[in-house]
């Protein structure tokens, strides 16, 4: 091991007694359903409390809160979340620090909250979706639809822009250069999934991808990754013409998880054939 290592090593040890004993000390024995018993020198919960709820030794707490180099099970690291109370953000940041994988992530979360849905809608005529980091679809808005078709007519599991892009649809169709974009969202799928490959959806929709399309499976063996990034792309939508986007990313939280992608026209063009678009779609079927 490097020196660098080593002493990013003893730092993070150092970090994580730091965080232990921050997050004792503003527990109190009420709150865990501790007897208080005795005058207390320091506020929250001692050490061998905190070893007693989450069942480990004592000594072994005391050397993790003195930053000694032991070897800390994800078992025991998950019991003292728990003593400790400790809420989701918390619990991800011991992990970090201990350097272990939690074996009981925060999953994402597929919802989308009634004010993401609105700020969908006000971005019309311009093209607008709600996009987590498997590429599934969770909300979109009508103008979305000209370049994607209608989602709603497709099954759940297929609002998924991989999905689409690798299989026939109307995405595929109308995305020009669409090997292109397919080899950037493999490498971007492939680079996401590394954290995330035993969860039951991703497997899923892997094992659904390379058994539909011989191009994604080639794509995929290639093993390259890359990282979400803004860009320009191009449809040709049978109802206007050729279309031209810089498509950017709003993220949905702290982490590079949901996103809005939306697509802005780089010229007047596209966005008198957007507007065309939208009053396009708003007549009724009967009508001319």
């Amino acid at each position: 091991m490097s020196m660098s290592s080593i002493a990013s090593a003893d730092v993070r040890r150092r970090d994580l007694a730091a965080f232990l004993r921050s997050r004792r000390e503003r527990i109190s024995p009420e709150q865990v359903g501790l007897p208080v018993t005795g005058r207390r020198r320091t506020p929250g919960l001692r050490r061998e409390e905190v070893a007693q709820l989450a069942a480990v030794g004592v000594t072994w707490y005391t050397w993790l809160e003195q930053s000694r180099d032991i070897q800390v099970s994800t078992q025991v690291l998950d019991a003292v979340a728990r003593a400790l109370l400790l809420d989701p953000s918390e619990r991800a940041h011991l992990f970090v620090l201990a350097g272990a994988e939690d074996p009981s992530p925060v999953l994402e979360c597929p919802t989308v909250t009634p004010g993401v849905r609105v700020m969908l809608d006000q971005m019309s005529p311009m093209p607008a979706a709600a996009i987590n980091s498997r590429y599934d679809i969770l909300a979109h808005n009508r103008a979305y639809t000209h370049l994607v078709g209608d989602l709603d007519a497709l099954a759940p599991e297929n609002r998924n822009l991989m999905w689409l892009a690798f299989t026939p649809s109307r995405f595929r169709d109308t995305l020009v250069d669409v090997e292109v974009a397919r080899e950037g969202m493999v490498a971007r799928f492939r680079a996401a999934m590394a954290d995330r490959g035993a969860e039951p959806a991703w497997k899923s929709l892997l094992t659904r991808l390379r058994q539909a399309s011989p191009d994604f499976e080639a794509a995929w063996e290639r093993h390259e990754v890359s990282r979400i990034a803004n860009g320009v792309k191009h449809f040709l939508v049978p109802e206007a013409g050729l279309l031209h986007f810089d498509y950017t990313s709003f993220w949905l939280g702290p982490g590079a998880g949901g996103r809005v992608v939306v697509y802005t026209p780089r010229d007047e063009e596209t966005r008198e054939r957007l507007a065309f678009l939208d009053r396009f779609a708003g007549r009724p079927a009967d009508r001319p």
